[in-house]
């Protein structure tokens, strides 16, 4: 298996290269090598390469940059994986692509399931999801796994965010009326090599987050509390933190859909905590 890996160095494709490696031969780029945002850059990449196996790990994500920046977004988010679409459908290849919670308003009571209605809130989450409806309309072999609340060790995520601050002030203030499932990118990769081990895998949208639920002032205390960081975290409310993007209330997303398919179901997200905080350098 030829294994085209794009996002090289964010938090997910950096993820997916160990766990990737034993599936098959894995070239890793970042948008150097091929850009989403340009695509004669994706057409030349994908010409040269000829993978059967696209996986991309690469997308925009500064949630409320995206709101001055539409274009941009669309392009990345868009428009790019659209284009990688096409390319895969014409190698014969699989796409595989990392959709995100943002796409619904967070209004639903109870856990997100596939074929509920996407709303987005925000430019993001806008952009996102015309990729995702520019792969599903291709007509390329596809799986699209839509994950929530990414962090990792590296990047820039909720999780170093938190423990920068807390070094910072003498308290914090975390908004506790957003609910949703930190998942971790190691815990997105493993699953990812696991149903991509399937033979020949069911095509189409898919949940993948972690096990349970909480907010953000929930994660933040565990966050504190395994770094054995004795700072106050105080709960606020969305309208106390003021954010050029709106966020969704409900994040929380049902994976049963997954399992059915692949059998993959990740851990519940305070079991994945410890480890991914425990290779912090």
């Amino acid at each position: 298996m030829k294994i085209l890996v794009l996002g090289r160095s964010g938090q997910v494709g950096s993820a997916l290269l160990p766990v990737l490696a034993p599936l098959g031969q894995v070239t890793a780029v970042d948008h150097g090598e091929i850009n989403l945002a340009n695509p004669d850059s994706i057409r030349a990449g994908l010409k040269t390469e000829r993978p059967g196996v696209i996986v991309n790990a690469a997308a925009y994500t500064a949630v409320d940059k995206a709101e001055d920046e539409r274009d941009l977004a669309f392009a990345i988010n868009g428009t790019g994986p659209g284009i990688l679409a096409e390319e895969a459908r014409k190698l014969g290849a699989l796409l595989v692509h990392y959709s995100t919670d943002y796409v619904y308003d967070g209004e639903k009571t109870g856990k997100y399931v596939e074929s509920d209605r996407a709303a987005p809130l925000g430019v993001y989450g806008e952009s996102k999801l015309a990729g995702d409806l520019a792969i599903a309309q291709s007509g390329c072999r596809h799986l699209i796994f839509r994950t929530s609340w990414v962090y990792s060790p590296g990047g820039s995520n909720f999780l170093l965010t938190m423990l920068r601050l807390a070094r910072e002030r003498p308290e914090l203030r975390v908004v506790d009326d957003q609910r949703g499932a930190p998942t971790s990118a190691a815990a997105i990769a493993t699953a990812t090599a696991q149903a991509l081990a399937k033979k020949d895998p069911p095509p189409g949208l898919y949940h993948m987050t972690a096990a349970g639920e909480t907010t953000w002032h929930g994660f933040a205390v565990a966050i504190l509390k395994e770094a054995r960081l004795d700072v106050p975290v105080r709960a606020i409310r969305s309208e106390e933190y003021a954010t050029r993007a709106a966020r969704p209330k409900n994040s929380v997303l049902d994976n049963a859909r997954l399992k059915a398919a692949f059998g993959v179901s990740l851990a519940h997200w305070r079991d994945a905590l410890p480890a991914v905080m425990a290779s912090i350098h």
